[in-house]
């Protein structure tokens, strides 16, 4: 049954990556993995469900390859930086990911996950990252005063603002993420 299970997921992806969520339909990733569409609804409930298991398996590479990535002797201002860069460069890079960002698919896989996965939908490196604000904060790097999973959840509302670049307008979009960035990381490390 796991075997039926992969297939579905590895084909899915395949067409997810080349087609996109939209363009992608359950009889077309049943054909390639050779079963019945009856089949499918066996492993997940709906394609919706299938793409955030396979979305969120590729946003936890990418959160694992930008964490390597890091130069963590830097400061917190540089280290959010290059984090929230290769970050943005990753999504870029991935299709399952960028369709996170494609408004017709958004609105309706945004609602979802974070119906089934509350507050840490928006948790950004939640973790791992979270131990590096805490071991900030020992450290008096950042500010002490506010918790730390506040800081983790400001820091997903940086990445948030990406989901409004249309309105922002992209000629604007880079400067004003970098200055937003700049001007709440001055307040967080201005202990």
């Amino acid at each position: 049954m796991e075997d039926k299970k992969t297939a579905i997921k590895d084909y899915a992806k395949e067409l997810f990556a080349q087609k996109g969520f939209k363009d992608t339909n359950i009889s077309e990733i049943t054909a390639k993995a050779g079963m019945a569409v009856g089949t499918f609804y066996n492993y997940y409930p709906s394609k919706e469900k299938l793409f955030m298991e396979i979305y969120s398996e590729e946003n936890a590479k990418l959160k694992r390859k930008c964490l390597r990535g890091l130069d963590l002797t830097q400061s917190p201002v540089s280290v959010v930086s290059q984090m929230l860069k290769l970050n943005s460069e990753g999504i870029r890079a991935n299709p399952i990911l960028r369709e996170w960002y494609n408004k017709s698919v958004f609105d309706k896989i945004e609602k979802l996950y974070r119906e089934e996965n509350g507050l840490s939908a928006v948790d950004f490196l939640y973790g791992s990252f979270l131990e590096i604000v805490e071991t900030w904060q020992k450290q008096g790097k950042i500010r002490g005063d506010i918790d730390s999973r506040r800081i983790m959840m400001i820091f997903a509302a940086i990445v948030n603002i990406d989901t409004h670049k249309d309105e922002i307008g992209l000629e604007n979009f880079p400067g004003l993420l970098e200055q937003i960035t700049e001007l709440i990381m001055k307040g967080l490390t201005d202990c």
